[in-house]
């Protein structure tokens, strides 16, 4: 790797759930920075900071006491919000007309909303925590001393925000993990604030790409398209499955490659499918190369968005299963089906513009027309 030194790479599926369903791999040396993460980019030092690089029990408790506060049942009871909120980001596009970038105007909008909305963000601070939210995006385009700086402020924010919700609690996130307790643990601030800050980096981000990935794939297969138009609410979940397994595919990118989940370092020389890896070795999933393993998916190269046996590794396995799946997979449903629901004629009106040199490999530009 060009950061990090060797590391093996997992594309089979059946070997990629065993290693991560495996505690002898963990993620303490990078954490610690006694090793450089093994990647294509350098990882930034603030991720390394948050719950996904530290290691059960710690990581253990940390995730059960959030998982409480972040329930599949919280986040359907977001699910009429987000609609709402949906459309009226198609409202504005129409307004203003043809083309728009539907990565600014409607797949990164939509995902700010619902975590301000999470985290208990008040309407009065929207503007600025959006500003400060952004600097952790990909498709930002600002300096790093500008990131840095805005990192610096969300932060303080947040705290304060913290702070705030300890004294008088509300019905948001923030309150809830303030609140939360298992035993005779509580989360620090500290512990809340790096929380809040991973939320925000994967469910912006992160969910901003998937929701632009699957609006294009659909774009791009013509006979899927239709297929979901003619059923757009009883197709939503598992069109949403097969965006998270298929959709760089359609975007044109490399199924196997360097990428993937964060690493992971053994502890012990440990057999995975048939290979040692070496005590003290680094290890990562390519869970693009795992989502297309003819063993585990059949006729892995189409795009099938009735597809019901999915196992795609793209939001991980495991104790390192992504904390906000329910949130994340509740806004890829909504974003696909109102974005189509109302633009049944959407088409693309350009090609979609990638930065490959980046963390997440976002699209940053798709035009559109209706």
């Amino acid at each position: 790797m060009p950061y990090g030194g060797d590391v093996w790479v997992i594309h089979r599926n059946s070997a990629a759930r065993e290693m991560l369903g495996d505690g002898r791999f963990v993620r303490e040396p990078f954490r610690t920075g006694e090793r450089v993460v093994p990647y294509f980019l350098d990882f930034p030092d603030f991720l390394k900071t948050t719950l996904q690089f530290e290691d059960p029990p710690h990581h253990t408790k940390l995730r059960k006491l959030v998982q409480r506060s972040i329930s599949p049942k919280r986040v359907k009871a977001m699910r009429d919000s987000a609609v709402a909120f949906a459309n009226e980001l198609i409202d504005a596009m129409v307004a203003k007309g043809p083309p728009a970038n539907l990565v600014h105007d409607y797949a990164i909008a939509l995902p700010i909303q619902m975590l301000s909305n999470l985290l208990g963000v008040p309407p009065e601070d929207r503007e600025k925590f959006e500003k400060w939210s952004h600097s952790t995006l990909s498709v930002a385009g600002m300096t790093e001393d500008e990131i840095a700086a805005n990192m610096m402020e969300l932060a303080i924010y947040m705290s304060g925000l913290i702070a705030q919700r300890r004294a008088e609690p509300r019905d948001d996130l923030l309150s809830a993990l303030a609140a939360a307790r298992d035993k005779d643990d509580t989360l620090t601030d500290d512990e809340i604030l790096t929380m809040a800050i991973l939320l925000i980096v994967g469910g912006f981000d992160n969910t901003a790409n998937f929701i632009t990935i699957g609006i294009l794939s659909l774009l791009r297969n013509d006979d899927q398209r239709e297929l979901f138009l003619s059923d757009i609410d009883g197709l939503a979940a598992t069109a949403a499955e097969e965006v998270l397994r298929h959709g760089r595919m359609q975007m044109g990118l490399p199924v196997a490659g360097g990428g993937g989940l964060v690493p992971f370092v053994a502890t012990e020389d440990v057999e995975i499918d048939g290979r040692v890896i070496a005590a003290g070795e680094a290890v990562l999933v390519d869970p693009s190369a795992a989502g297309h393993d003819p063993q585990a998916v059949e006729t892995p190269e189409r795009m099938d968005i009735t597809r019901q046996n999915n196992p795609h590794l793209t939001l991980s396995y495991g104790v390192h299963h992504c904390l906000g799946a329910p949130l994340a997979r509740m806004e890829l449903q909504v974003g696909l089906s109102e974005i189509f629901r109302r633009l049944p004629g959407l088409k693309s009106e350009g090609p979609a513009e990638i930065d490959m040199n980046n963390l997440t490999q976002p699209v940053t530009n798709l035009p559109v027309s209706w």
